[in-house]
């Protein structure tokens, strides 16, 4: 029987959830109403009537204070109603928590003969005279996202109650193994037959895979074993997934011909990651020798390092860029609780201390036509930054540390990067907690939330551009409150030594994470039919491949299975034992008794053929630098100001942090917002790991793709640098550093859609040279990291691609957290200081932007320089000689500046004659407003300057002015004042822009 159930407000409660939609569709439409009001519908199927109306009675799915409920449709007073609900095979996670509680009302469990579901809509009643292609206007480019939602749409004339969106999905489980003959295809049809699956394997992949069916060895032992000798969807799946770039990293294992066409040098370099990054911190680690943090590097699911002696910390940052342009909400909530998973599925499993994010969107003010599918820039900023918020606070873990750039070419493909940060005890139970330690013999056992649709080619979608025909189903959808109790649970099994691995069910699902711990045992056999599904109707290969977030995959020694199955059902997270691993060479799955899998361990992870590509490196032309696009008039440095303040990639970002809980948990030390209104800009956050202890761990990072367009060498440099300087200006020790790359970069392979795939391969070389270099020059190991390499769109006859990006991010220990500067200034009289060289670089700068500049030199950075600079202004930390610290990066001096008086609300006077400046003269603008890398403005107590520039002695230090209490920012240049500007007015220009 299929019921719905309607909850509406009652008439004297203020329906604020309709009057925010119609302020969005006002503010990303520009289409006024009379007014909105919503309704929730819960559909349900498998109670009779008198368990219908003991529901209502129970007061279930409604507060009876704001709302009432009834079978019958509520909808009055609208001139349309638009009803949005999931698609079918998409998680509802409401409908999911509706159905628990009503399970519990009325004293039903789980796998009763007549199953109970519960799945959610929500109608939408619009008041205002409006024709109907405006109504589909709003439903499909606001209220529902059409990849993983349906709508429906009625006139007043035509009813209130909609025809109810059937369940998910129904029918009986469909158990079908199809078989594909690969030897009949054609090069083409392979090709096809791998786009239209989102395989996303090459051609060389396919012929790989066919040749592999074809060994006749191969083909005697599938006949020996009952699958027969072609090969099964489920296998070609398995074997797309774990081959695919997401998960396998082709481009950076690839073998490349490099050729710089500047110096005329040609060289190979086999892999990327081998050579540069795992290259340079094996290098680090031997030069660091006992002093190295390092513990585990670059082979578990996040890197782990030494926190204290008793304590190690693991951190990992990944992105979710494809989920989240087809659905902001579910694929950002999915990065996070995505991600949260990664150090939980650590080593035996780590605690988890703090969340950090970046975002990386087109103007939220955006104008024009989008291209097919694309959702406009300011619903990708709503969507990722609720749902961010959602997966981290509704976990219970403190969001520390972020920041947003916008540029227009992420329109295409924004950039959601998600970290984690966990801490874990070094030994427990007599051994190394960060190593794992499964066995043959070992029980295959799965826990938390249940399989769907949802997830399936999540990892080969990622790994292909996004097109008009990218699927539905690789979203997910996940379910914070689920992962939070399994995550409960799996602490409590850990300390009490239950298991002997863990992993996490991401990518690939079940044949990602059993398929790689099975690396370690030799093989293993599992029964998809033991798998615990969302719903009926799911195919043997779906189950295997489906990556639903909340779920976990173990290994547990047999005398422990019972024990851990106790504790399961005592917490209420579902625990499955799907089968055992074994030493056999084979992956094997059946389901019930019918093969599905059989293949060859090594095959399965080393059989992927190594891609041979060609770099060449040309540098590109850029336009006018800065001083030949200004206007003849002198600019008025004031309101000039005022803009660069105003700027998207400068301006707060206080809207967004607002959303987001730090507290949590209660070990935040330095937050996000810092000043006397906490509303300054931090420059990065600083935790307190183990709460009776002053350690602290410094979160920060540097980003800047503003760059790639000059030279990715010097973007990568200066990212490295910020990332660095960022934990070093809160109080980070620069010799307990260790860093995390992840790169997001444009289709880098050379085909005829993609002509420029050798320079933008050159781009991704050069970036990881840098890489090398810098983390070699400060001594800051890479410990983990990931890439996305596939960030293009195509469709509408338009190409878009993302410039070549990376975020670097940067754990640092904090001796002492009571030495911790915050860059708000603090005490009138502070003597304000500038450490560091500015020279005449404002190549990719705010101010270029700004004035329409495209060309200009781009900063370089000086790693020996700034390294020591960066140990002296330690020192000065740990001898309380520094009040306030802030690091120069967009918007250079001038920015910085105010920020650090907005902060604290007080004024400053600064003579720029001061400066420290190369011999020969630069302009004004760049004084101002360049971006050269490693400086920063410090404030340190009149008493204490002896000691400070005592110091600071042979380096580049500037005494630029004092802190005073006239509450004006004036900086001035040879006896003319450039800037003088009211500092709550500053804070104005600086809050207005996103003050949505």
């Amino acid at each position: 029987m299929l019921r719905r159930i309607h909850v509406g407000l009652k008439p004297n409660v203020a329906d604020t959830q309709g009057n925010s939609t119609a302020r969005q569709i006002r503010e990303a439409l520009g289409i006024e109403l009379e007014g909105v009001s919503q309704i929730k519908v819960y559909t349900v199927s498998g109670l009779d009537e008198a368990e219908l109306q003991t529901v209502l009675e129970a007061d279930a799915l409604h507060d009876p204070v704001l709302h009432n409920a009834s079978f019958e449709p509520m909808a009055k007073d609208f001139d349309w109603l638009i009803e949005v609900g999931f698609r079918p095979g998409v998680t509802d996670n409401e409908g999911r928590t509706a159905q628990g509680i009503l399970r519990s009302v009325l004293g039903k469990k789980q796998g009763s003969a007549e199953e109970l579901v519960v799945f959610t809509s929500t109608q939408f009643l619009l008041r205002g005279d409006l024709p109907r292609e405006t109504v589909e206007h709003i439903a499909r480019d606001l209220l529902a996202n059409e990849l993983i939602q349906r709508y429906d749409i009625r006139s007043r004339e035509e009813g209130a109650d909609l025809p109810a969106f059937a369940a998910q999905v129904t029918g009986a489980a469909v158990t079908e193994v199809a078989r594909i003959d690969l030897e009949a295809m054609s090069d083409k049809e392979l090709e096809d037959f791998s786009r239209a699956n989102t395989l996303a394997l090459s051609l060389e992949e396919m012929h790989a895979i066919r040749a592999y069916y074809a060994d006749p060895e191969v083909r005697a032992a599938r006949e020996a074993d009952g699958i027969g000798a072609l090969p099964t969807d489920a296998e070609v799946e398995a074997l797309a997934q774990t081959w695919s770039e997401h998960c396998k990293h082709k481009i950076f294992s690839a073998h490349i011909d490099y050729t710089n066409k500047e110096n005329g040098k040609q060289v190979s370099i086999n892999s990327l990651f081998k050579t540069f990054i795992a290259g340079s911190t094996k290098i680090i680690r031997a030069a660091k020798g006992d002093k190295d943090l390092c513990l585990s590097v670059f082979v578990d699911n996040a890197g782990v390092f030494r926190f204290t002696d008793d304590v190690a910390a693991c951190v990992k940052m990944e992105t979710h860029n494809s989920p989240s342009a087809l659905d902001p909400y579910g694929g950002a909530l999915t990065g996070i609780v995505g991600v949260n998973r990664d150090p939980m599925g650590t080593g035996m499993g780590a605690n988890l201390l703090c969340n950090t994010d970046v975002f990386c969107f087109a103007s939220p003010f955006h104008e024009g036509e989008l291209p097919p599918r694309l959702l406009h820039p300011r619903r990708v900023l709503e969507g990722v930054r609720e749902g961010v918020e959602h997966g981290g606070n509704k976990s219970g873990i403190p969001t520390v540390n972020g920041s947003i750039v916008f540029d227009e070419r992420y329109l295409g493909k924004p950039l959601v990067y998600c970290g984690t940060i966990g801490t874990m005890p070094i030994t427990l139970n007599g051994r190394a907690n960060y190593e794992k330690y499964a066995q043959a013999g070992d029980a295959v056992v799965m826990a938390g939330g249940r399989i769907g649709k949802d997830g399936i080619h999540g990892a080969t979608f990622s790994s292909e551009e996004l097109h008009e025909g990218s699927p539905a189903t690789a979203v997910q959808i996940g379910d914070p409150i689920t992962q939070r109790k399994m995550y409960d649970f799996l602490m409590r099994a850990r300390n009490a030594g239950l298991y002997s691995a863990i992993t996490d069910n991401g990518a690939g699902g079940l044949s990602s994470s059993v398929g790689e711990m099975a690396e370690a045992t030799g093989g293993c056999t599992i029964d998809l039919s033991k798998a615990p599904l969302k719903y009926d109707g799911l195919r043997p290969w779906e189950i295997l491949l489906s990556e639903a977030q909340e779920r976990m995959s173990m290994a547990v020694p047999q005398d422990k299975l019972e024990e851990f199955l106790a504790m399961g059902r005592e917490m209420d997270v579902e625990v499955s034992v799907l089968g055992e691993f074994t030493d056999s060479g084979m992956f094997h799955v059946h389901y019930d008794g019918q093969p599905v899998v059989c293949l060859d361990m090594e095959f399965l992870h080393n059989g992927v053929p190594q891609m041979s590509l060609e770099a060449v490196w040309e540098r590109p032309e850029n336009g006018p630098a800065i001083k030949d696009a200004l206007p003849a008039d002198t600019p008025d440095h004031g309101s000039l100001l005022k803009q660069m303040l105003g700027r998207l990639n400068i301006c707060s970002k206080e809207y967004v942090v607002r959303q987001y809980d730090h507290e949590v948990q209660g070990g935040s030390v330095i937050k996000p917002m810092v000043g006397v209104r906490r509303d300054g800009p931090s420059n990065g956050g600083v935790i307190r790991p183990v709460l009776d202890s002053e350690l602290g761990l410094a979160v920060t990072h540097g980003i800047c793709p503003k760059f790639s367009d000059f030279d990715t060498y010097w973007m990568m440099a200066n990212a490295v640098d910020e990332a660095v300087r960022n934990a070093v200006s809160v109080g980070a020790d620069p010799e307990r550093m260790v860093g995390v790359d992840n790169f997001c970069w444009c289709d880098p392979v050379q085909s005829e859609k993609n002509p420029d795939g050798k320079y933008k391969l050159a781009q991704l070389v050069r970036a990881n040279q840098a890489l090398a270099h810098y983390c070699t020059a400060y001594g800051v190991p890479c410990i983990s990291g990931k890439d996305s390499m596939k960030n293009d769109y195509t469709g509408g006859g338009k190409k878009i691609s993302i410039p070549p990006t990376v975020l670097f991010s940067v754990a640092g220990i904090v001796p002492d957290i009571n030495t911790c500067a915050t860059s708000d200034l603090k005490n009138p009289d502070d003597l304000v200081y500038l450490l560091g060289l500015t020279q005449d670089e404002t190549g990719g700068s705010e101010i270029a932007s700004q004035l329409g500049a495209t060309g200009g030199k781009v900063p370089q950075v000086d790693a020996l320089a700034n390294l020591r600079r960066y140990k002296t202004i330690h020192q000065a930390m740990r001898q309380g000689l520094i009040n306030a610290c802030h690091d120069l990066s967009d918007g250079g001096l001038a920015v910085a500046a105010a920020e650090m008086a907005l902060g604290g609300r007080v004024g400053m006077d600064l003579d720029l004659s001061a400066v420290p400046m190369p011999d020969t003269e630069i302009p004004l603008l760049s004084l101002l407003y360049g971006e050269s890398a490693g400086r920063l403005l410090v404030s340190v107590p009149p008493s204490k300057q002896d000691a400070f520039e005592g110091l600071m002695a042979g380096q580049h230090c500037g005494l630029l002015g004092r802190v005073q209490t006239h509450g004006e920012l004036r900086m001035s240049l040879n006896g003319t004042i450039l800037v003088q500007e009211n500092v709550e007015e500053l804070a104005t220009a600086f809050k207005a822009t996103l003050n949505m």
